[in-house]
């Protein structure tokens, strides 16, 4: 049995290897992957991944990858294919074909088909000299010096080395079309990242008579029973032309109470802060949370836009926990 040394050593040589393998392919980002990234965006049809065993289990990450940011993408088993399922490629289709050995039976035998129907092809290899390296319209050299098992035998950092190739290619894809994160969220409706990159402020936000406000004339005593009764810890201050010019929360209260037990009767503008916090009703619910980290506060008053000074709502904390969007 290994010792506790010799296990450590394993995975961390592991890890170097594989490391070691990503940085090489650094040097292989060249004309070859450009013109890959230019063939895919310039598609009418969908982009087509296979490939058979470890390599297709890359390629159904790589495929989920594309289709999430924008590239419609699916993956088509080689096994499968060669018996029908090659009916699913289409006119101005895409294929990238990925084998390590780039002799795979099942992928050399749907290569013909796919030249016979002038679909374009880049082959994703770790043999550059290899059938299916030659068979690319552009090749991808994926190769390594050594695979992580110590047998050789088993794909690691082969395998590494693909899923990285093909998230470069992701994502160079992505920034090509200015793939936006609004764009993301449209294919990533569920979970918290959903919520995260599609709920608004202002789906969330209180509004109308849900909105803690009180004018400047009031005292600190009657400001008290607006925070009470709104249950948000906060009341809004506003002129008489309905612009909010300062806030005044449950912790501003206990700060005057400590210095003075008198302090309900001063008016609520000696003791108010001055320049509230905002946020855009239209802003994703993401950035309310991200300015209240920034800012170290729970609420904040919503505006219809940038220059507006009347709040039409407000989004607490609470509201943004409940939704999952934290």
């Amino acid at each position: 049995m290994s010792s506790r040394d010799e296990v450590l050593e394993s995975a961390r040589n592991t890890l170097t290897i594989e490391a070691d393998a990503i940085i090489a392919l650094r040097d292989r980002i060249d004309d070859s992957f450009y013109r890959a990234v230019e063939m895919i965006s310039g598609c009418s049809g969908r982009l087509v991944i296979t490939g058979m065993g470890k390599s297709g289990l890359i390629c159904q990450k790589v495929t989920s990858t594309m289709a999430s940011t924008g590239t419609p993408s699916f993956f088509l088993h080689p096994a499968e294919g060669i018996h029908g399922d090659l009916g699913m490629l289409m006119k101005g289709d895409v294929v990238i074909a990925v084998s390590n050995s780039g002799e795979t039976e099942e992928i050399v035998r749907i290569l013909p088909v796919i030249k016979r129907m002038g679909l374009q092809l880049i082959s994703m290899s770790g043999n550059p000299e290899s059938t299916l390296a030659r068979a690319g319209d552009v090749s991808l050299d994926v190769s390594v010096t050594q695979e992580a098992c110590p047998l050789g035998l088993a794909p690691t950092a082969s395998t590494t080395v693909t899923l990285a190739m093909g998230d470069a290619l992701a994502v160079a894809l992505l920034e090509k079309k200015k793939f936006r994160a609004e764009d993301f969220a449209l294919f990533h409706p569920g979970g918290a990242l959903g919520k995260r990159l599609l709920l608004r402020v202002e789906d969330l936000m209180h509004q109308e008579q849900e909105v803690p406000l009180v004018s400047q004339q009031t005292t600190v005593k009657e400001a008290l029973f607006e925070i009470t009764d709104k249950k948000l810890g906060i009341t809004g201050v506003i002129d008489p032309s309905q612009g909010l010019i300062g806030v005044f929360t449950d912790g501003d209260l206990r700060r005057c109470l400590e210095d003075n037990v008198e302090s309900l009767e001063l008016s609520i503008v000696e003791v108010m802060s001055h320049h509230p916090k905002r946020v855009l009703r239209h802003n994703l619910a993401a950035k309310a949370v991200k300015l209240m980290e920034e800012f170290s506060v729970t609420s904040l008053f919503v505006f219809e836009q940038e220059n507006d000074t009347t709040p039409v709502g407000i989004v607490h904390l609470h509201d943004l926990l409940k939704a999952g969007v934290v």
